[in-house]
């Protein structure tokens, strides 16, 4: 699929079809991240790989602590 540039006002946007808006589950305002890949790519998605990659590590802080934890919700 090709998007293209458009000038929109005194701003520049890109126009998404609605079957890729429906596709990605996207709505007006809603937020795409960019993510660089090791080629020099890129990738938009509407996941944010910063939460993804914290909520990673609270997972495993919270299989390290389970029993600590299980403890404190007593």
């Amino acid at each position: 699929m090709k998007l293209e540039f458009k000038k929109i006002g005194n701003s520049t946007g890109l126009i998404f079809p609605k079957e890729l808006m429906t596709r990605l589950g996207l709505k007006p305002g809603s937020e795409l991240f960019v993510v660089t890949d090791s080629s020099g790519g890129v990738r938009l998605t509407p996941y944010d790989p910063d939460f993804e990659e914290s909520m990673s590590l609270v997972d495993g802080i919270m299989e390290e602590y389970k029993d600590t934890l299980k403890e404190l919700a007593k």
